[in-house]
């Protein structure tokens, strides 16, 4: 199945290594445009929505192609909720709230 303009993604960028989710905005030759934090963020991200504080670290992001490691999409696995899961279940909003 096709990973999309618009679903949620995780996306592992090498050079360095970094961990990025959010959602998927465009994929092309040239590279990856994603509106999401890095992984290390999710935590302040969480804290911060459900406090209703700001949090400045979700952006617009490009990484070029070379950079791309893997794309993956935001599902469960097994016994795992997916982030977007994680993100509601203790925030009550989706990512698209905020």
């Amino acid at each position: 199945m096709k990973i999309t303009s618009g679903e949620l993604i995780v996306l592992v960028i090498q050079n360095p290594r970094e961990k990025v989710w959010g959602v998927l905005r465009e994929i092309n030759q040239a590279g990856v445009f994603v509106r999401g934090i890095d992984l290390n963020s999710f935590e302040d991200l969480v804290l911060a929505t459900a406090h209703d504080k700001p949090f400045y670290g979700l952006g617009e992001q490009f990484y070029p192609l070379w950079r791309v490691e893997k794309i993956t999409r935001d599902d469960f696995d097994g016994d795992i909720p997916s982030m977007e899961s994680q993100f509601k279940q203790r925030t009550g909003k989706s990512l698209s709230d905020i």
